[in-house]
């Protein structure tokens, strides 16, 4: 194998490092054993001692969560995409001002491209630990969460305060917010009537694709999973693929930005000039643009991966038709 840069470049599943003080409700009861992985780029972690695999810009970021049944991401929002697809385990996604105008079930594979500026969270009510896979848009994947009222005040029940950096510190500790750092602000009332309230049959059509709808939709060619042509309508600095054993020949094989392979099932070979090597499920690799390569399964029966493709289109707020 050449490994040329290989390790500025793939993230192996078993290598994830976790950082479970990643956000500012870590202490708080039912989200304090969650765990959060940076891939590519810092995403919107609130600690600066976050371990962040990969730092090359890609105009997107990676990243993962990680938690044990009956453990939930509080509500917050998002200013450019949130996209998530689960590696392992059964989800329960949320969301509006109070967590109740809406919910979707997710299973292996599925993916959801969840709308920006509304209120989101999310909880693992499978039996066992469960991971899930997210690109966030931008480079500062929009520089943050912004977090329900509700979430702040009961961090700061526990000991953990926001400053409007967007930084996280444990009074229970000793730490202190710097003097240069002011307090991050709730919400008003005012502001909070900005974040609309979609209902389930608002979301689930539009922004949901299923895995194993996306895997008859990849028979003969790759599925457009998000894009301009995707089954999910939507143009967030990126695009997302979704490549099978039956569809991995008609891909096309060079592109003049990093790629980002992300399997989902099955063994993958992928190989180029600088880069020979095999991708498990739950393993990133990200090949450097104008790098001609080949992919194969390397074994018989289902073989599923995620490809994700940098555009042109400026990150921001959902597109909508």
């Amino acid at each position: 194998m050449n490994n040329i840069n290989l390790n500025n470049r793939l993230v192996r599943y078993g290598e994830l490092i976790p950082c479970k003080t990643a956000f500012i409700d870590t202490h708080t009861p039912g989200s304090n054993q969650k765990e959060n992985f940076s891939i590519i780029g810092s995403g919107v972690s609130e600690n600066p001692d976050q371990h962040v695999h990969i730092k090359i810009p890609h105009g997107f970021n990676i990243g993962a969560a990680g938690q044990p049944p009956k453990c939930h991401n509080s509500l917050h929002s998002h200013r450019t995409a949130e996209v998530f697809f689960v590696l392992s385990g059964r989800w329960r996604f949320f969301w509006g001002r109070y967590g109740n105008a809406g919910d979707v079930i997710l299973e292996k594979g599925d993916i959801f491209n969840i709308p920006t500026g509304i209120f989101r969270g999310f909880e693992n009510i499978g039996k066992d630990y469960g991971m899930l896979m997210a690109i966030l848009g931008g480079d500062d994947a929009g520089g943050g969460v912004i977090w329900a009222p509700e979430v702040l005040k009961e961090a700061e029940n526990h000991g953990l305060i926001l400053s409007e950096k967007g930084k996280i510190y444990d009074t229970k500790i000793g730490q202190q917010m710097p003097n240069d750092e002011t307090l991050m602000k709730p919400l008003t009332e005012k502001e909070l009537k900005n974040f609309p309230e979609y209902s389930t049959e608002e979301v689930v059509p539009k922004y949901v694709a299923r895995y194993l709808d996306l895997y008859s939709l990849s028979k003969n060619k790759p599925a457009k999973v998000i894009g301009e042509n995707g089954k999910i309508y939507d143009k967030p600095g990126f695009e997302v693929e979704f490549i099978t054993e039956n569809s991995f020949e008609n891909i096309k094989n060079t592109y003049n930005k990093d790629v980002v392979f992300m399997p989902v099932e099955g063994y993958w070979m992928l190989n180029s000039v600088n880069y020979n090597l095999i991708l498990n499920p739950g393993d990133t690799f990200s090949l450097p643009k104008n790098n001609k390569f080949t992919l194969n399964p390397t074994k018989p029966g289902m073989a599923t991966l995620y490809k994700v493709i940098p555009t042109n289109d400026i990150p921001g707020p959902t597109s909508r038709k």
